[in-house]
């Protein structure tokens, strides 16, 4: 599994040769760099760590430094690992979007946006109470019955209720690569990635 770290840039369309408009979402993907490599011998798997986006070097403790200044980079923000990569990597490599190729498929990695504490009707489609007569008073929007009252005396595990909604990891799968462009890092995947613009994005590729 190959990949790349890249952020979220927004949604655009783009047409196919048919005349047909696709919504696409493009991310830049990289560049990033190799700062560890894990071996079978040493770590028991084998794996490459990569690094994206820079951040100023005081808000790292020194080993953090350190471990950075081994790949010989500057301090970096975010870091993953990926495995089975198709050439070995070294220390310090830096990896760009031309991993990919136009027309494959990608697996995408995001965080949903953070919806805060919601009632059933948004986090779960209920439809609450259309019919406000009958003697109701602000029940159009209630959950409703939730069970029993003597058996079985607790709430079911599971039950649909109000809650926090969003803030998860959501992984999408084939998506396909539309377009890239080198000199600028950016990919072009068709349909919607998880994630408000500028967050951070996992792109995955099953070789």
């Amino acid at each position: 599994m190959s990949g790349l770290l890249g952020k979220k840039i927004g949604m655009t369309s783009i047409y196919d040769e048919n005349g047909k408009n696709i919504p696409c979402t493009v991310i830049q993907a990289g560049p990033c760099i190799v700062t560890a490599v894990r071996t079978v011998e040493k770590d028991g798997y084998s794996a490459i760590q990569l690094a994206f986006e820079e951040k100023k070097e005081k808000h790292y403790k020194k080993p953090e430094i350190g471990h950075f200044a081994k790949a010989g980079v500057k301090p970096m923000k975010y870091l993953a690992e990926f495995t089975r990569f198709e050439e070995q990597k070294n220390f310090g490599d830096i990896l760009t979007v031309e991993v990919f190729q136009e027309g494959e498929y990608v697996d995408v990695v995001g965080i949903t946006k953070g919806k805060g504490f919601q009632g059933v009707v948004k986090r779960h489609k209920f439809r609450g109470v259309n019919d406000a007569t009958h003697g109701q008073h602000n029940r159009m929007r209630a959950p409703g019955s939730i069970g029993a009252s003597s058996y079985p005396s607790r709430v079911f595990k599971g039950m649909r209720m109000a809650g926090r909604m969003g803030g998860k990891r959501v992984k999408l799968i084939n998506l396909q690569v539309m377009k890239l462009i080198p000199e600028k890092n950016i990919i072009v995947v068709k349909g919607a990635v998880p994630g408000p613009n500028n967050s951070l994005v996992k792109i995955e590729r099953w070789s």
